[in-house]
């Protein structure tokens, strides 16, 4: 490197004496000639002297020096010289002149004025070309900085930055920063910048490969930090993976052979829901657990919470207990205010139009957590050898069942005094109706005197666009509607409020889909079970069999057994089909105009599968399944089969 002289650094220093009154700048003429000197160390120089007059505190001077230069900084052999780096003896003036380079335009970006030129949006692609090629080096944070600062600075700076290639450089260097630097909280700020300010599906579509990598960056702050950072981590992660346009996204994370961000992801949330936060942040970190569960499955709830630089761990099963507790106390406070709002607050004081809304997705985050949870101890029951249970004991699994009981408890509790105050109608009903009906799926048990006396009022309730709780559509009440029909009562209950015709409907649509849907079959035995109840009580609860519906029913099972070979599908079919045989006749049958002899043949045919194979099959073992329902099949038989002419002659053939 040539040496300059030491009077060309000199003739640009003021005086000791002018330093101490006015602190003149150097010559901004010799400063020009130094950066278009033609050796490097006249160039080297020059930047040196731009760094030492653009103090950060001192915007005037800054933009003194930037109006001198102005468009011709950086001088042009930073390209030149940047394009040929790694090949020659120059490699330390080329590291000592891009460096002064870019703090210089740090510093220039840091007067609003400056960064809001055109000139300085200019540079963009040059300093996204630089930091690509600086991966972890001393000016990266600086290079961050001028993308953050300029960026902001331009309604078309997110464009610019974006059609550079900026999404693809985030994403190659943000996994090598440090997770508490400030690059990182510039990087997470251009993230959220991109993300806020570009078509959604520009982004998320031709970019889910550089999205996964930038939140698995995102969620080792998040695990880690604890400071703001950790917050801004927080709601990026949430904003991303929430997003509608995310299903892309989630399928890439979903195939990482690497679960770290999941469990990074897990820790940061456990973090905020067990320190004292603001609700908005601890709901906040709800939505981001739902996110991650809607990838990766429930089991997420209970698993590793230890991370190679965190200072402490926690127990497995804290995590399904956090979330727990959390979305219980949301659906307490949610379903309290949205109770005073709708019975309380009078006409006057009337909320804004966004608070009920709110309220709402609030809600629905917690009641859809809740439900996840649900679903994962019915997976422990299910299955005993899982591998989530040995991380959950005994105690845990009593604390959550007791903690569902409780929350179900108040939601009835919400549905009663709506029932109290004639609300028929609202998202917020409909809501709850599903959350207690997906929790009876698992615990038919539960809240059972609650349930029977608000089993009427549930299923009458409609959303605010006229939507039911439909059963047919909703399976969710079937097991409880199964274990409610044992008894007289409930029969009655299930008969007065229309419920038969909707779980006859419910059965009828299931077998037409059950062909391509084999995970109906359990919900269709169900059904028929919850059928067959009512049936067979059906002189003691005093309901009549009007329905058209039972006409498709008859037709349904027929076909539900068209080359069955299951026992068990045939004679329950077959009962179910004896049941209504029992309240009329062939005549009548053929008079109904969606009945003709086609059917009254699948039904002989049904009736004779039944009655001849499962009778020697059942006096050939006595043990059979099967038996009660021959039983109801013959014993019915013995009593219609005179008014079925056509029946009894196919049977006895």
């Amino acid at each position: 490197m040539e040496q300059h002289s030491t009077s060309e650094i000199e003739s640009l220093q003021p005086s000791a004496s002018a330093s101490s009154s006015s602190s003149p700048s150097p010559s901004l003429e010799n400063l020009m000639k130094l950066l278009r000197g033609k050796t490097d160390s006249q160039r080297l120089a020059g930047l040196l002297l731009v760094t030492k007059l653009c103090d950060k505190d001192n915007q005037h001077t800054i933009l003194n020096v930037y109006n001198t230069l102005g468009f011709h900084f950086p001088p042009p052999p930073l390209t030149h010289w940047y394009g040929e780096r790694g090949g020659g003896g120059d490699d330390a003036n080329r590291e000592a002149y891009l460096r002064l380079s870019v703090t210089v335009l740090a510093a220039f970006a840091r007067v609003p004025q400056i960064a809001a030129t055109g000139e300085m949006l200019s540079k963009v692609p040059l300093i996204l070309e630089v930091l690509s090629m600086e991966s972890g080096s001393s000016i990266s944070e600086e290079c961050y900085e001028f993308l953050f600062l300029v960026t902001t600075a331009h309604d078309v700076g997110v464009i610019t930055l974006y059609e550079a290639g900026g999404i693809n450089v985030l994403a190659s260097q943000m996994p090598t920063l440090s997770y508490g630097s400030n690059a990182m909280d510039l990087a997470m700020k251009l993230v959220q910048l991109i993300i806020s300010k570009l078509p959604a599906e520009k982004v998320y579509v031709s970019h889910t490969s550089e999205l996964s990598k930038m939140v698995a960056a995102i969620a080792k702050p998040f695990a880690l930090l604890h400071n703001a950072l950790k917050f801004e981590a927080l709601h990026l992660l949430s904003t991303i993976l929430s997003s509608n346009y995310s299903g892309a996204l989630s399928a890439v994370l979903q195939s990482m052979t690497c679960n770290d961000w999941s469990t990074s992801i897990r820790v940061g949330i456990m973090d905020v829901l067990q320190n004292r936060v603001a609700p908005a942040d601890k709901l906040q970190a709800l939505v981001l657990a739902e996110c991650v569960i809607s990838i990766v499955g429930e089991e997420w709830l209970i698993g590793p919470t230890t991370l190679p630089d965190a200072r402490s761990s926690f127990p497995a099963d804290r995590c399904i207990l956090l979330v727990l507790e959390t979305s219980r106390v949301e659906i307490a406070v949610v379903l309290n205010e949205l109770a005073y709002l709708k019975y309380e607050t009078s006409k006057n004081s009337s909320p804004s139009p966004e608070t009920f809304p709110t309220k709402l997705r609030n809600l629905g985050v917690a009641f859809s957590l809740v439900e996840r949870i649900i679903k994962l101890i019915s997976k422990f029951g299910e299955n005993e050898e899982s591998n989530s249970i040995s991380t959950i004991s005994e105690s845990t699994s009593k604390k959550v069942i007791d903690g569902l009981n409780e929350t179900i408890g108040v939601v009835l509790d919400y549905l009663q005094d709506a029932k109290d105050h004639g609300e028929r109608k609202g998202d917020d009903l409909l809501a709850c109706v599903r959350i207690v009906g997906s929790y009876l799926a698992e615990a038919p048990c539960a809240c059972r005197e609650k349930v029977k006396e608000l089993l009427s009022y549930m299923l009458s309730v409609e959303g605010e666009d006229e939507s039911r709780f439909d059963i047919s559509h909703d399976t969710v009440f079937a097991p409880m509607l199964c274990q409610i029909t044992m008894e007289n009562d409930g029969c009655k209950t299930f008969a007065a409020t229309g419920a038969f015709g909707a779980v006859v409907g419910c059965l009828i649509s299931l077998i037409h889909s059950s062909s391509s849907r084999t995970e109906d079959g359990s919900t269709i035995f169900l059904a028929c079970d919850t059928i067959l109840n009512c049936l067979l009580k059906r002189e003691q609860v005093h309901f009549s069999l009007d329905n058209p519906s039972t006409i498709k029913l008859l037709q349904a099972l027929a076909r539900w057994t068209e080359g069955a070979s299951d026992p068990s599908v045939i004679m329950m079919a077959s009962s179910i089909c004896s049941l209504i045989l029992d309240s009329t006749s062939e005549e009548a049958l053929l008079r109904h105009p969606d009945f003709n002899t086609d059917n009254l043949i699948a039904l002989s045919l049904l009736m004779k599968r039944s009655l001849v194979s499962s009778g020697q099959d059942l006096m050939s073992d006595d043990t059979n399944l099967e038996a009660d329902l021959y039983q109801i099949v013959s014993s019915g038989y013995s009593s219609w089969a005179d008014r079925f002419p056509h029946i009894k002659e196919v049977v006895e053939r």
